[in-house]
């Protein structure tokens, strides 16, 4: 539980994907996938990851957000299409349909080509069978998370977790219908919730960051791959 004018929890994404493994440790060496969702996600997957000993590749969601508000969002979209709207927001911002497909038009185009970015011509994840943890910085709205979730429905997984390190109360009760579990290290009853708020070194990562940590990720995964085994 967190109440504002606290201090940050998390010193960096690092920090806090090593804290939120802590609430994960169950999942250890189990038929598991971690799959970050870009940018602020993968710093915090990775560490998830390497503790819990297992794979981890990406999912693309998007907000959709607000014409002449940015900052704002309408809803999110995953990289396969799958589109969360928030009704509640668009009774209140008049856009007709014309212009709302519009702005999801936008935001489909972004996310294939960050999706040529990160991943090239390399295919999707198995993750049918498999629990799948879905892993980004913080919920605020829970939209882009939610949209993550149900993309990966789709693929038949075993049960999907979303986990976080910081969420809004609104957030995780949204995504509480739609996700099995929804982990967080803290979730915080605030009337204004800002992800940036809980840690003490933040900013926005940018894609060529993300690719780099992304890239980190699969540098150790190949590196351990090829250690010798310890002699006894």
């Amino acid at each position: 539980m967190y109440y504002p004018r606290q201090q940050p929890i998390f010193e960096s994404r690092y920090d806090a994907g090593k804290q939120l493994a802590e609430k994960l440790r169950e999942y250890r060496n189990q038929p598991v996938i971690v799959l970050a969702i870009p940018n602020g996600g993968i710093p915090v997957a990775l560490q998830v990851a390497l503790a819990l000993n297992t794979d981890l590749d990406l999912i693309i969601s998007r907000k959709i957000p607000i014409p002449l508000r940015p900052e704002g969002g309408f809803g999110a979209v995953a990289d396969d299409g799958t589109t969360i709207l928030n009704q509640e927001v668009l009774k209140t911002i008049n856009l007709n349909e014309q212009q709302v497909n519009y702005q999801v038009s936008k935001v489909r185009n972004d996310i294939q080509q960050r999706s040529l970015l990160y991943r090239g011509s390399r295919p999707i994840s198995i993750v049918s069978d498999k629990t799948v943890i879905v892993i980004d910085d913080g919920l605020a709205s829970g939209y882009t998370m939610m949209a993550a979730v149900e993309s990966v429905r789709r693929r038949q997984p075993k049960q999907v977790i979303a986990a976080v390190p910081a969420a809004s109360a609104t957030a995780v009760r949204q995504v509480e219908k739609i996700a099995d579990r929804v982990v967080t290290v803290v979730t915080a009853f605030v009337p204004k919730f800002y992800v940036s708020d809980f840690y003490r070194y933040w900013n926005v990562l940018s894609d060529k960051e993300g690719l780099e940590c992304f890239q980190e990720w699969q540098k150790r995964r190949y590196q351990a791959s090829i250690k010798p085994p310890d002699k006894k």
